[in-house]
């Protein structure tokens, strides 16, 4: 028998900000991030979401234990047998409507996959502890730009984005690293819908 030392349990309390998100095919950002530039071109206060984190998250779980990463991802095997999602890009918004966080831009969903793709994936995790769903429906959205910390930036109409169709067959479980300059999303497992 073993006696566990001070790094073996540090190790084994460690704890990741952890989400499950969609990742967005290449042209999809790209078409994101030069419609962001012309829309917010003298926009002051917002933070920007670097290109290659543009995603579409389907469940946040907050701070969990490292030593649950690999079952959580086994339980994101509920989407195995899913279908990739045809989607659109929507409206831009300012989200919530009174003092926004964010700029976020919908994803138009007519086959419903993507919220079925959530379902399944929230009730899996939810089954592990791992997650609680959130009250308010699932919404297919991509956030595009953050309110900086301290601005109250005055939304203002904008431009549509581009009427641009996309497949959405890519499912990350995503490590969130904080940091002043904003968080960095570390890729730790993928999963190809069908």
């Amino acid at each position: 028998m073993s006696a566990e030392g001070p790094r073996d349990q540090a190790a084994h309390d460690e704890r990741a900000r952890l989400f499950v998100a969609l990742e967005l095919p290449e042209d999809a950002r790209r078409a994101l991030v030069r419609w962001r530039s012309e829309a917010l071109r003298d926009a002051r206060g917002l933070r920007l979401i670097s290109t290659e984190h543009l995603h579409a998250t389907l469940c946040f779980l907050g701070w969990r234990g490292v030593g649950d990463i690999d079952e959580i991802w086994r339980a994101c095997g509920a989407l195995a047998t899913r279908r990739a999602a045809e989607l659109r890009l929507g409206e831009a918004m300012w989200l919530p409507g009174r003092r926004p966080r964010v700029l976020a831009v919908e994803l138009v969903d007519p086959g419903e996959r993507l919220l079925e793709a959530q379902s399944a994936l929230s009730g899996a995790l939810e089954a592990g502890g791992w997650y609680r769903p959130e009250k308010r429906p699932f919404f297919g959205h991509v956030t595009v730009a953050r309110v900086a910390r301290g601005a109250r930036p005055r939304p203002r109409d904008l431009p549509p984005p581009p009427p641009l169709d996309l497949r959405g067959s890519r499912v990350t479980l995503y490590r969130s690293r904080l940091a002043p300059s904003g968080a960095r999303y570390e890729p730790l497992h993928t999963l190809e819908l069908e």
